[in-house]
C-alpha cells in the first residue's frame, strides 16, 4: 500500500483546520476509498474536543464512524461484525493511550502549536490495523 492514514492527518488537521473527528474520518475515507460524501463529514463535527466537553475522544469517534460506514450495509443491528470491530478499535485505543476521554488525553498529548496532531496520527495507526483486519476477514469469507 502507498500512504498510510497517518500521512494524511497533517493535511486535514493542520493545513485544512478540520477537528480531530473530521480529520480521522476524512483520512480514513481517503485511505480506504470509503466513498463518504464530503457533506456527510459534518455528521462527526460535533465529536471534536470530546463533544466539546472533554468526553469521548473525537479521533476515536471519527474512527468508529469510518469503521461503521465500511461495514454497515443497511443498519447496525443487521451487521454482526460491527460491534467486535469497533470494540477492538476502542479497546486498542484505550490500551495505547490509557483513556478514551479527551479531558484526560489532552493532559498528555495536546501541544501548544500542533494541538492533538501526534495523538491523532497514532490513533490512525490503530485504525489502519483495524481496517487491515476487516479487509483480511472479508478476503477469507469470499474464498
Amino acid at each position: 500500500r502507498g500512504k498510510m492514514t497517518r500521512d494524511r492527518i497533517y493535511g486535514y488537521f493542520i493545513e485544512k483546520d478540520n477537528n480531530c473527528a473530521e480529520t480521522m474520518l476524512r483520512a480514513l475515507n481517503d485511505e480506504y476509498q470509503l466513498g463518504i460524501p464530503d457533506d456527510s463529514v459534518k455528521l462527526v463535527g460535533g465529536f471534536g474536543g470530546g463533544m466539546g466537553c472533554g468526553k469521548a475522544c473525537g479521533a476515536l469517534c471519527g474512527g468508529c464512524s469510518a469503521i461503521s460506514y465500511r461495514l454497515i450495509k443497511e443498519r447496525a443491528h443487521a451487521t454482526p461484525e460491527l460491534k467486535p470491530a469497533v470494540a477492538a478499535f476502542a479497546e486498542e485505543f484505550v490500551e495505547r493511550f490509557g483513556s478514551d476521554a479527551c479531558c484526560e488525553l489532552v493532559k498528555t498529548y495536546k501541544k501548544e502549536d500542533t494541538r492533538c496532531l501526534d495523538m491523532i496520527g497514532m490513533a490512525a495507526d490503530i485504525a489502519d490495523a483495524c481496517f487491515e483486519r476487516i479487509i483480511s476477514e472479508e478476503r477469507e469469507q469470499s474464498k
